[in-house]
């Protein structure tokens, strides 16, 4: 061979390799990049054209995948979109996924490791690849109460089983239509999603698990008196309640909600401080217990917790190292505390179940296309921040204030009801944000809840946990027992 072919021969082979080893990087090593990038077009018609699993509430499907005739192939459909928004989430062409959308999406998709059977078969056979279904724990009453309650005023309502964790309602309002951002036309989609952003009530942040962290108010008052009753307190214990309580090493004091006395003689029992919602008794029980013994118990509660129910849920915050006068305001729910209604529903559950804490959690099970079921949650123990007897007696501390404390609106005919109201400074010139949170019934309890409503919604005139945010605990309470039983 002479020289020239020679080296056109290398040449050649050069470029051979060059090809194989191109063509080699972008099918394996770039396969997974090139296909998730957002403009190749193509990776979306395949994944739209794939059938999606539905989302399914108490047997019925809330959210599908409709056979369309356009390139997509599908169209998600959202019945009642708003009720369910903030467990569902949103499938866009154009946004891509939020909420139990984005958490199960490969199971909705149909391409979890768990579906390669199934896949499989379809292949063999012929048949169209399906998406598994995703059942939630939800309770379709339940949740439709809570919406219903909680209206138009801004704000967010929890509801949990105390005995297995199971998220029974999940509310946020302002909420918005996931449909709204299902479209094939992307123009209309982003039209959409800006007049959401436009919102300046954020409809599209789930106040109930990840929006902002709320001062709790008096609500927190529930793990200052799981403290003491650890510490060797009673509900007899008494306690100093002035009228207005000296903060050390400050020239402030810390009065009561309204100027109201506690008591005239400047003493008031555990039970009798919490029934009232006395300030001044719990503020300086939280410096005599001391902020590590408090702190202690929140975090036995969950605050802290990097929490996955599977969304992500904002961790509730705790002040850092706080003196003698930040401890006072936080023993009450202010200063640095901070909590989701999640956080506030899994106290009152935890108390409901004997002072066993179960970690909350929205997937019941999913099914494949044959209907097996291939993934089943566990109700697992998360803590156990109260001993039994800790937790029966806080429970009976906790029927007073609803039988005759600051909880009266949230009685049930027929039912004892336990609970605590809160009513949280902001700490600007809004009004306070107000809470309730209780169970029923409270001897064999079946539904424990948090409810807050932001600046105490469109409540006239003077507004507190009891007036504002008990009413629609009791209504959410209500559906409960009637769905689960227990009335």
């Amino acid at each position: 061979m002479n020289e020239p072919i020679r080296r056109l021969s290398i040449v050649v082979l050069a470029m051979i390799l060059t090809l194989m080893v191109a063509a080699s990087y972008i099918q394996v090593i770039a396969a997974g990049d090139l296909n998730a990038d957002a403009r190749n077009v193509r990776t979306l018609y395949r994944e739209y054209g794939t059938f999606r699993g539905p989302i399914v509430v108490d047997g019925e499907s809330v959210v599908w995948s409709k056979a369309v005739d356009d390139p997509f192939n599908y169209q998600r459909t959202y019945a009642d979109g708003p009720l369910y928004a903030a467990a569902t989430g949103y499938y866009s062409i154009v946004f891509g996924r939020t909420a139990i959308e984005q958490t199960e999406n490969d199971l909705l998709s149909g391409t979890a490791d768990s579906l390669f059977w199934t896949r499989l078969s379809n292949l063999v056979s012929g048949e169209t690849q399906r998406g598994a279904s995703v059942e939630l724990t939800l309770d379709a009453a339940v949740q439709q109460a809570a919406a219903e309650a909680l209206g138009d005023s801004t704000g967010a309502v929890v509801a949990l089983d105390p005995s297995t964790g199971e998220v029974l309602a999940m509310v946020t309002s302002p909420t918005y239509d996931p449909a709204t951002l299902a479209g094939h036309s992307s123009a209309e989609v982003n039209e959409n999603y800006q007049a959401l952003l436009a919102q300046e009530d954020g409809p599209l942040v789930n106040r109930a698990i990840a929006g902002d962290t709320y001062p709790p108010g008096s609500t927190f008052k529930l793990v200052v008196a799981a403290a003491a009753l650890e510490a060797g307190y009673d509900a007899d214990s008494e306690l100093y309640a002035p009228d207005q309580l000296e903060l050390p090493d400050s020239s402030r004091t810390l009065g009561n909600y309204g100027g109201e006395s506690c008591s005239a003689n400047e003493r008031q029992t555990l039970a009798e401080s919490l029934e009232m919602s006395c300030n001044t008794s719990f503020a300086n029980l939280g410096m005599q217990l001391g902020w590590g013994v408090v702190e202690r118990k929140a975090e036995e509660f969950g605050w802290g917790e990097q929490l996955s129910i599977p969304l992500a849920v904002t961790p509730s915050r705790l002040p850092t190292n706080p003196d003698e006068a930040q401890t006072a305001m936080a023993s009450i729910g202010q200063y640095d505390d901070r909590a989701t209604p999640l956080q506030m529903a899994m106290v009152a559950a935890g108390i409901a179940n004997d002072g066993v804490l179960m970690r909350p959690y929205l997937v019941d099970n999913v099914r494949d296309a044959d209907l097996r079921v291939i993934e089943e949650t566990e109700p697992e123990e998360m803590s156990q921040p109260m001993t039994r007897a800790d937790a029966n007696e806080l429970t009976d501390m906790m029927v007073g204030v609803v039988t005759s404390g600051t909880g009266t609106a949230a009685q049930i005919p027929g039912v004892e009801v336990a609970g605590k109201t809160g009513t949280a400074e902001t700490g600007t010139d809004e009004r306070p944000h107000t809470w309730f949170v209780g169970f029923a019934p409270a001897d064999n309890p079946t539904v424990a809840v948090a409810v807050l409503v932001e600046n105490g919604g469109s409540t006239e005139g003077e507004v507190t946990g009891g007036r504002v945010a008990a009413p629609i605990a009791r209504s959410v309470m209500e559906a409960a027992l009637a769905s689960r039983g227990g009335s």
